[in-house]
């Protein structure tokens, strides 16, 4: 584990090597970002942003996707894979959004993961990104690497424990935005198979750097 002062570094250093990291999914409204979010799952956010597109296009308002025919959505998001259940849980989130919620994506945990499709992980982005609330953290496949490599969590594999424990160590106001970093570095530099520690920006604080 790391002490207090090389979390801090951790944070200041990611920031400092992506000052704009921002959630990378294109969207204009907030409930395109909970389906943009939806269909991301175990897929990569550029084929997502090659097909909300025209998905957006296809069903312009909420109402649009509450009505939506299942088979015809699913053609629309058939290369994000999972595409029967995915094209189930927009429609029926639609439908809960415009009749508990008047249309609006709530702004707490518990409505969130009570909406069909919604996991913690996917809360989180949503009340850090919209609604820019301290202390949201996503924890993704580069975060479940990321926090173990670098010392932040102890071999921990389980997203809620990830989630809890981060929640103690990072800056509140700061870790909504660090989340998208870890996702940049992830890809650009802490590759699952061939990270790339001589290029680290933080690999004089990253336990497994100094391990070696």
């Amino acid at each position: 584990m790391r002490t207090p002062e090389q979390v801090l570094e951790i944070v200041n250093c990611l920031e400092a090597e992506y000052p704009d990291a921002d959630c990378t999914l294109d969207f204009k409204h907030d409930y395109e970002l909970l389906f943009s979010v939806r269909l991301a799952a175990q897929c990569t956010d550029e084929r997502v942003n090659q097909i909300t597109p025209a998905l957006f296009a296809r069903y312009p308002t909420l109402e649009d996707y509450a009505a939506a025919d299942q088979s015809e959505m699913e053609r629309y998001v058939h290369s994000c894979g999972f595409f029967r259940a995915k094209a189930r849980d927009i429609i029926a989130c639609a439908n809960v959004l415009l009749t508990k919620h008047n249309g609006k994506v709530p702004d707490t945990m518990e409505e969130l993961v009570a909406l069909p499709g919604v996991g913690r992980k996917t809360a989180n982005l949503i009340l850090g990104d919209l609604y820019k609330k301290p202390g949201s953290v996503v924890v993704d496949t580069h975060m479940i690497r990321l926090s173990n490599r670098m010392g932040l969590v102890d071999n921990l594999k389980d997203p809620s424990k990830i989630e809890a424990e981060l929640r103690k160590l990072l800056p509140p106001e700061r870790s909504a935005d660090f989340c998208h970093r870890i996702v940049y570095h992830g890809r650009a530099v802490c590759d699952a198979r061939a990270p790339r520690c001589e290029a680290c920006c933080v690999k004089h604080v990253c336990q497994t750097f100094s391990g070696k």
